[in-house]
């Protein structure tokens, strides 16, 4: 891997962890909430170190586990999933208590980013590419940020819709070159690089034109759409 594909590689492990942390913010703000103001400020800092940790085994066993045929193409199909819902899913938190004490908080925020987590596993994994160097320093370079610029972040989501879609689009591109580099027709592949890139673009245009089609269809059906 060359220097330029190590570093675009990393920073789209890292785009790919700040679009799919918006989840992980608001579960560390609910796990703490009841908490006095300097305790909150240890719950969170140990809750997402602890729930990085967490993310950084799993995903390093999940690099490892893409190796095995076929697991590829499973794991790129389920992330253009995730990718689409990342677009139009409206996430319920209901299920998340905030903790009474610091460790009660630890658990809940450790417990729940692992329930919830799958998405940023199979993500980064497909991204990396097989390189756990690159996971963890992705993955570092995103504590701080998730700590202490998550609500600044979803704020930016919020007056910039688009940068949801860039991120979908980010994930789709991921999700097709793991299905291209599948081993059992990579060969194949690497031969023909106009259908290699052909694929790749209709799946980014297939997961960005569903979740805007559901969109549309969400804002003009909004009864049928939270039923």
């Amino acid at each position: 891997m060359t220097p330029f594909e190590f570093l675009t590689t990393l920073l789209s492990i890292v785009f790919i962890d700040l679009i799919l942390a918006g989840d992980n913010a608001i579960v560390i703000g609910m796990a703490a909430k009841r908490l006095p103001k300097d305790t909150q400020k240890k719950a969170i800092l140990y809750g997402t170190v602890g729930a990085v940790v967490l993310r950084i085994v799993a995903t390093v066993l999940v690099v490892y586990l893409l190796e095995i045929p076929w697991l590829l193409v499973a794991g790129g199909l389920m992330l253009l999933w995730i990718a689409y819902k990342l677009l139009v899913q409206e996430e319920d938190h209901g299920n998340v208590k905030a903790g009474n004490t610091l460790w009660g908080s630890v658990w809940t925020i450790v417990v729940a980013d692992a329930a919830m987590g799958l998405d940023n596993v199979i993500a980064v994994a497909g991204a990396a590419h097989g390189h756990t160097l690159l996971v963890v320093i992705g993955l570092i370079i995103s504590i701080p940020i998730v700590v202490w610029g998550s609500t600044l972040f979803i704020k930016l989501l919020t007056k910039f819709p688009w940068i949801i879609y860039a991120g979908s689009a980010v994930l789709a591109y991921t999700a097709a070159k793991m299905v291209t580099h599948e081993p059992v027709w990579q060969e194949w592949f690497e031969a023909n690089q106009a259908v290699k890139w052909l694929v790749i673009a209709i799946a980014v245009a297939a997961v960005l034109g569903a979740g805007l089609w559901t969109n549309e269809w969400k804002k003009k059906h909004p009864t049928a759409a939270h039923e």
